[in-house]
């Protein structure tokens, strides 16, 4: 894709009520998805798994994108379209997963470096001939004593910009995803603090490295206390707190912003989401790109059984319509207990 091509795909994946499906969890992440409802994870189950996701009807009126993760990309439906096919078909644009996974930062303990870089090239060729209009490559920023280190911040914003030049040549529109983890008992302020520093570090990388921020994306983390911290903001706190971080370090070229939805429930991820957004206008779409958030209620929906396909198709369209709803800042919790396309926008 051109320049410009790739702009328009990274404004059509944050349109107004829309977001992101992030169904590309790893094989051993999947795994430990499906044992939480007694099913043995093999490459049939998945497949059935995710094409239920990727064939529900009517999808594409709240859901603009899905990242896909390598085995998924090559797998085909029950008629034997390419997955890639069929979500393009919808009216729904196909993203993939490009990292490697996070190691271990040598010389810097409880740090980590997401890896992924070798071969990189060659492999985003190959996921644009399969399909793939978009990316996604995830960094992981640890709070702790003395943590990070700014020698780790600078390494994955290194890799982050490295990775969305490469896509960027391939056509793909790039998200950048540095995930502030929530594990641990640090503060409000502190997350704040490190999530600011983080985001500096990125884009100073990303226009060393002549990213065209008009086509990307960011997937940040809300600015929340630690798990294990005995003081915890309430969603509008999160949200004003998240907004102050944004626009101190967010550049108003980059067309939207879509959250991720790691460590928090579903509802909590809606409604944090919806309090972002009835703070007014900013320079970027707020959007969503969840995986657990939008996948839990269908996974227990559907809980392996062929016969249950209609049902997890509706809670995944239920829980994308609330997301929709919260795009707008109309969601309000009563809507939870709403059947799907009541009040449907």
């Amino acid at each position: 894709m051109t320049g410009e091509a790739m702009a328009q795909t990274a404004q059509s994946l944050v349109a107004p009520g829309k977001g992101i499906l992030a169904a590309d969890e790893s094989t051993p992440t999947m795994a430990k998805r499906l044992a939480t409802i007694g099913v043995e994870s093999t490459e049939p189950v998945r497949r059935a798994y995710r094409e239920i996701l990727f064939t529900t009807p009517e999808l594409s009126r709240y859901v603009s994108g899905v990242i896909l993760f390598d085995e998924t990309i090559r797998q085909r439906a029950a008629d034997g379209r390419p997955f890639a096919e069929v979500l393009h078909g919808a009216g729904i644009i196909p993203g993939i997963k490009v990292d490697a996974g996070t190691k271990p930062l040598a010389g810097f303990p409880g740090e980590l470096v997401t890896s992924g870089l070798d071969g990189l090239r060659e492999r985003l060729e190959e996921y644009a001939g399969l399909g793939a209009r978009f990316a996604k490559w995830r960094a992981v920023i640890r709070i702790g004593d003395g943590l990070p280190t700014p020698t780790c911040v600078e390494a994955n914003a290194h890799a982050l910009a490295r990775y969305a030049a490469l896509a960027q040549e391939a056509g793909l529109v790039p998200i950048v995803e540095p995930e502030v983890l929530m594990d641990g008992a640090h503060t409000v302020e502190r997350c704040a603090e490190v999530t600011a520093d983080a985001l500096r570090v990125v884009y100073d990388q990303l226009a060393r490295h002549r990213v065209d921020l008009d086509a990307t994306l960011l997937k940040p983390n809300m600015v929340v206390a630690g798990t294990d911290s005995e003081v915890q903001a309430d969603d509008d706190a999160v949200a004003r707190t998240t907004l102050e971080v944004l626009r101190r370090t967010v550049p108003a070229a980059v067309p939207g912003i879509v959250f991720l939805s790691g460590g928090m429930s579903d509802e909590q991820a809606t409604a944090r989401l919806d309090a972002l957004n009835r703070h007014g206008p900013q320079p970027w779409q707020l959007s969503f790109s969840f995986g657990r958030a939008l996948q839990g209620p269908v996974l227990r929906a559907w809980a392996g059984d062929e016969a249950n396909r209609a049902a997890a198709q509706e809670a995944l369209l239920h829980r994308a319509a609330l997301n929709s709803a919260a795009r707008f800042g109309t969601y309000l919790p009563d809507m939870e207990r709403e059947r799907v396309g009541e009040g449907r926008r």
